[in-house]
């Protein structure tokens, strides 16, 4: 009976094992492609439901006060105003003739690159009388938040990729 026993017990566990090796080695499908819906934002709407969500999400990262909040609005519609000038930039890229050569190039790319720069000072300069009245913890939350890393080998990292420009894009 005992050998019997042993006999059942040694089955199943090597029945199980096997069991167990088949099912690791079924692999699920995988994803095509073709399979993956990507949805892109094709409307004003959609943008400017985007904008509202990452600016509640932006205050809920910093945690105001109700000193602080009064701040806010300048630093809201700075960066509203730098949304919608991005957007306009992509628009006026889009109908644009084509560049003639390499400088036509360059020239436009130096123009992008300058109105980038002014509406990184317009909010820069909103954000200054904010970050003045937070705390060290609030102020290390915030360019994670907007984006900003450090760039390649010592250089600043390009205006365009902040979520600030990416309508222009």
């Amino acid at each position: 009976m005992f050998k019997t026993t042993l006999s059942a017990a040694a089955i199943a566990v090597t029945l199980f094992g096997l069991g167990q090796a088949q099912a690791q080695t079924v692999q699920p499908a995988p994803v095509q492609p073709e399979q993956i819906q990507i949805i892109e934002l094709h409307t004003a709407q959609d943008a400017a439901a985007v904008l509202d969500a990452r600016l509640a999400a932006l205050k809920t990262v910093i945690g105001m006060t109700a000193d602080q909040e009064k701040l806010w609005a300048p630093l809201d519609a700075a960066i509203r105003q730098v949304a919608r000038n991005a957007a306009d930039r992509r628009v006026q890229r889009e109908s644009a003739a084509q560049p003639q050569d390499f400088v036509d190039i360059l020239t436009r790319s130096a123009d992008a690159e300058a109105a980038r720069v002014a509406d990184v000072k317009s909010v820069s300069g909103a954000l200054k009388p904010l970050v003045a009245s937070l705390s060290e913890a609030q102020r290390r939350r915030i360019p994670a938040f907007l984006g900003m890393r450090e760039g390649r080998y010592g250089q600043p990292q390009p205006l365009a990729e902040l979520w600030l420009f990416e309508d222009e894009n």
